[in-house]
């Protein structure tokens, strides 16, 4: 490809609207351009690296024995009823009528519509187990779109769906799964971990994320500092330390005039926050008021919370104004002693001795609190978010905390969606049974921010040569004004081409330094460089875009040298 030939709009400065390295990289490369809040337009450069990744994906997904099909965008009302995600999905669901005002939907997912192919289609156990797999745009509409392609609005993404007789078939797909999605990551260069992950608005028993390690990620992920435990911060989980010591302290009230939250509590009566509680109230199942209760130094997990028993789902906190009616005091004066709700105790809390609580009065709290002197019965749980030095769940060291950016999802759904859309085979024994579903995606554009997130200095991107839109740019010196590097630069691009080398030749009209700028901005892995002085000794410069070194080597041997530089 000739540089004067293609659009690509470089810029000096990312626009302030960028607020991520990868998006402002991505901009300035002139890789997107965006058109509405959330929705881009994929230039050509940018299009060439989406495709390189959109193949990777490809080739390990028909490697694994997944069939390529290709759904609609465009879904149906009637299909997200029989789920009843029609109302449950919410905003994200971008919803639309036609003409003769039948509704519809832009598809974020399409368990619905595969799951109802299944359902015709699929008619005994013998074609079991199948997996259909597309490449998509996607569409779901973020109530904050940011991050550039990160978390867009409209979206590329691989998704999934495999059907079995049984679970014991589902599991053995989804290890096949896993393993592929480390595959293609592996092949993307990617630094990234699976972790145990919540299945969230999905459903289903089990799954697994995929995080690509970088402090601008959205989530958080735990991980053992000495085995290969992961999981993202919903699912960590935490375990009882053991009883608590016997009181060494009397029960005593102590006033706390204006005193509202844990670090004023604290700051005021001298404690250590980890010598506290913080009592939560939230709805039961029952619509009547549940404790949920946790050292204060600590966070709730509000998924954890949401499987508790006897809490009502989704999770939802109670009004103080609720609160103060049936417990008589204020959401900062709320404790466990002699509290006539059902207490859910965090195992942290659980531990403590001789601690400080609310005394279910304003402007009070009680010090020298404990648990089987003061308080009713509790129930010890897990609640609370992980914190770093937490010993890891698996009994193997402890917990480190690092940020990252989701790529990709696999899912164990169960029969969550054969059984609503009654999707079912013959078995063996001639009754029909519904199949059992695996789901597994991943984001085809966050794959791309990702890597720049991971992959680029102070200059511009660093791409794996995988997926660079170039494999090998050559720039040459007054290529306008000598014939001589003209000549050189022509040939050694045709003979690149004849090679099958993906190259780029900047045969614009530009300054040197502007030429080797852009070479450096783009993130192309290989750059040889042509000018007069290598014309008179029969030598080409070479430069790697991961390392600062050059060298020279002879201009016959270039073509070779580059191609042992892609093996």
């Amino acid at each position: 490809m000739l540089f004067s030939k293609i659009l690509l709009p470089t810029l000096k400065d990312a626009p302030q609207e960028a607020e991520v390295i990868s998006h402002k990289l991505m901009l300035r490369a002139g890789m997107v351009r965006k058109v509405a809040s959330g929705i881009y337009t994929w230039l050509p450069l940018g299009l060439r690296v989406l495709r390189k990744i959109e193949n990777i994906v490809r080739e390990e997904m028909d490697a694994s024995g997944a069939q390529e099909v290709l759904m609609p965008m465009v879904q149906p009302k009637e299909l997200w009823q029989e789920t009843n995600r029609w109302e449950k999905m919410g905003p994200e669901l971008l919803r639309l009528q036609d003409r003769h005002e039948r509704d519809f939907c832009l598809g974020p997912t399409h368990e619905e519509v595969i799951t109802n192919i299944a359902k015709q289609y699929i008619r005994s156990y013998k074609q079991l187990p199948i997996n259909f797999y597309q490449i998509q745009t996607k569409f779901r509409d973020e109530i904050r779109p940011r991050f550039g392609v990160m978390r867009s609005r409209e979206f590329t993404m691989k998704d999934a769906y495999s059907f079995h007789m049984n679970e014991e078939s589902l599991g053995e797909t989804y290890k096949v799964m896993h393993q592929t999605y480390c595959n293609i990551f592996d092949r993307v260069g990617l630094d990234y971990r699976p972790v145990l992950a919540d299945s969230g608005a999905i459903g289903g028993d089990s799954s697994h994320e995929f995080h690509v390690i970088a402090e601008s990620g959205e989530d958080t992920i735990c991980f053992s500092d000495s085995s290969d435990y992961a999981a993202n911060l919903e699912r960590a989980e935490t375990f009882s330390q053991g009883e608590p010591n016997s009181p060494e302290e009397d029960l005593k009230e102590v006033k706390t005039p204006g005193v509202k939250t844990i670090d004023d509590v604290c700051n005021l009566l001298k404690v250590d926050p980890q010598k506290s509680i913080k009592t939560l109230v939230v709805i039961g199942s029952d619509d009547n008021l549940v404790a949920l209760v946790l050292r204060g130094d600590h966070e709730l997990n509000e998924v954890k919370a949401s499987k508790l028993n006897g809490i009502k789902q989704p999770l939802e906190m109670a009004e103080e104004e609720e609160v103060v009616k049936r417990l008589g005091c204020n959401f900062g004066s709320i404790g466990v002693v002699n509290l006539d709700i059902p207490i859910f105790v965090d195992y942290a809390a659980a531990c403590l001795s001789d601690f400080v609580c609310g005394a279910n009065e304003n402007d009070k709290h009680f010090i020298g609190v404990n648990w089987q002197r003061d308080t009713k019965q509790i129930n010890p749980s897990d609640l609370r978010n992980v914190v770093a030095g937490d010993p890891s769940p698996d009994g193997q060291g402890n917990i480190e905390i690092k940020r990252g950016i989701e790529v990709g999802h696999i899912f164990q759904l169960g029969t969550k969606y054969s059984d609503s859309m009654n999707a079912n085979v013959i078995g063996e024994d001639g009754r029909a049974v519904n199949m059992n579903m695996g789901c597994y995606g991943i984001g085809v554009n966050r794959i791309i921010a990702a890597s720049i997130e991971q992959n680029h200095d102070e200059k511009g991107i660093i791409f794996p040569r995988a997926i660079a839109p170039f494999e090998l740019i050559i720039v040459p010196i007054n290529y306008n004004k000598s014939s001589r590097v003209r000549e050189l630069a022509d040939q050694l691009y045709e003979d690149c081409k004849e090679k099958n080398i993906d190259v780029l030749l900047d045969n614009r009209k530009e300054r040197p330094g502007i030429m080797f700028a852009d070479s450096e901005l783009l993130g192309i892995p290989h750059r040889l460089v042509i000018s007069d002085t290598h014309a008179d000794n029969g030598k080409i410069e070479y430069k790697s875009r991961s390392h600062s070194d050059k060298a020279e080597i002879d201009f016959k041997d270039s073509v070779s040298f580059i191609l042992s530089k892609l093996v």
